[in-house]
């Protein structure tokens, strides 16, 4: 079977398994293992994006006693034909158990939507792409310990009325695209997670409110911090862990006994005139949320400004404390001695969420993890402007990890004309010397080492004073 049939015949199969709703849009995702090696590879999106990193955030903090480890290899700017080419050294190099894939958005062009052949030439756009998805797809399968995961990739915003500048048409040729990925992880039992109709959905909805909603600001193509977060939420969503709780206790202060502690211990529970407290150690730590719009694209919204968008803390930051049976009134809440809160019996009664509460000890020891993980981000950002400059321009110049004074000379050429090579130039000069490499790759081994020594639960002393 010659190209241009094999090419039909795969497009017709991806049709066949078209979904109509953002319900049908998932397929099951395993959940990461202990040990497990996770690489998400993809474009810029990716490459600078937070979604992976805020994924590994939620395995660091609920699964304290099971570490992964969770790997960048997006390149800006790359489609599927670019990315067949670094698979060996940018991703089966890195021995991962679990592979998470996506592309579709440069693949499919930009300027092609202001002509008036648009459609014949994202035709083309679609086929290269999809032909060169069929060899990543034989070597995917070739990897037969490998778990292998297709993401449908977050939307190019043509919505949004934040400016006039839209692409029209540009999404609906990412769906054929996403749909060739949907039927590729049906055929071969992958698991498969839809970003753009979510999202899309979200945007639409927000949009009825405030026509120049977007995720994505700067170029309706790249989510800020919040967008990011929720790509997050869909990808755990989909590996099955909404209602997963950091903890969830009720106590019965008639009987001074805990009548229900899942995925926590209770002990020294103890009922004096006015007060009850307990000792209280949780098994996992709240999730800690970044209120602060850094890095990222555009670099306005952050983590936190994800929640008002996704039942994020409702499905997957549940603290819960529950106290029943509490003499009528208001109650001061510490722990460690520590006020966190003033609160009546009868909210109590109904049930509070810890997590909620940025002062708890347990959410400080969160937000240190939180800080240490952005820090590893940082370094890791260094490797992805290396490997960026690397494949990005010295490739095509037959220079493909030369990193000698030669190359340099040659990036040097094209740093009055390209503002990105100028973004990243410095981080080449640097980490064209394996030395440096090494020390920045020992750096991120120390913090993620460090992590998961400090990100144990420890024992609280939980206290209920009556104020009133």
């Amino acid at each position: 079977m010659d190209n241009k049939r094999s090419m039909k015949v795969f497009l017709l199969l991806s049709l066949i398994y078209v979904s109509c709703s953002s319900l049908q849009a998932q397929m099951s995702i395993p959940r990461f293992e202990k040990g497990e090696r996770v690489v998400f590879v993809g474009n810029s999106i990716t490459h600078a994006g937070h979604y992976h990193s805020f994924v590994w955030l939620y395995y660091m903090t609920r699964f304290p006693d099971k570490p992964v480890t969770i790997m960048n290899a997006g390149i800006g700017g790359e489609s599927a034909w670019d990315i067949k080419d670094r698979l060996d050294y940018d991703v089966f190099n890195r021995k991962p158990t679990y592979v998470a894939l996506t592309f579709g958005m440069n693949d499919t062009g930009y300027d092609i939507y202001m002509k008036d052949n648009a459609k014949e030439l994202s035709e083309r756009q679609v086929a290269k792409s999809l032909e060169s998805y069929q060899e990543i797809e034989q070597r995917l399968l070739a990897k037969n310990k490998v778990t292998k995961v297709l993401i449908g990739g977050s939307p190019y915003d043509e919505t949004s009325r934040f400016n006039n500048f839209i692409l029209h048409g540009k999404n609906n040729v990412i769906l054929k695209i996403i749909d060739a990925q949907r039927a590729s992880a049906r055929k071969n039992g992958w698991g498969f997670v839809d970003f753009n109709l979510p999202m899309r959905e979200i945007s639409e909805r927000e949009q009825e409110k405030d026509s120049t909603f977007t995720f994505c600001r700067v170029d309706r193509i790249h989510p800020d911090n919040d967008g990011q977060m929720v790509m997050a939420y869909l990808f755990l969503k989909a590996q099955g862990l909404a209602g997963n709780e950091v903890a969830d206790v009720t106590i019965d202060a008639n009987d001074s006994k805990a009548i229900n502690h899942k995925n926590c211990k209770i002990s020294k529970l103890k009922k004096e005139e006015g007060s009850l407290s307990f000792d209280y150690l949780a098994k996992a730590l709240p999730y800690p949320l970044d209120s602060i719009p850094r890095h990222g694209w555009g670099n306005k919204r952050s983590q936190r400004d994800a929640m008002r968008l996704v039942p994020f803390m409702e499905e997957f930051n549940q603290e819960r404390l529950q106290i029943a049976n509490l003499e009528d009134g208001l109650y001061r809440l510490t722990i460690d001695g520590l006020l966190i809160d003033e609160v009546s019996s009868e909210r109590l009664a109904n049930g509070i969420n810890l997590a909620d509460y940025p002062n708890t000890p347990q959410y400080q020891q969160a937000m240190k993890i939180m800080y240490l993980n952005e820090e590893r981000f940082e370094v890791e950002k260094r490797f992805r402007e290396y490997l960026w400059t690397e494949y990005s321009f010295l490739k095509k110049e037959g220079m493909l990890f030369a990193d000698n004074q030669e190359a340099v000379n040659k990036l040097r050429e094209y740093l009055p004309k390209d503002p990105f090579l100028r973004a990243s130039y410095d981080w080449y000069t640097k980490a064209m010397y394996p030395e440096v490499r090494e020390v920045w790759g020992k750096y991120m081994d120390a913090i993620v080492n460090t992590i998961y020594k400090m990100n144990k639960p420890t024992t609280h002393q939980v206290k209920l004073a009556k104020i009133r």
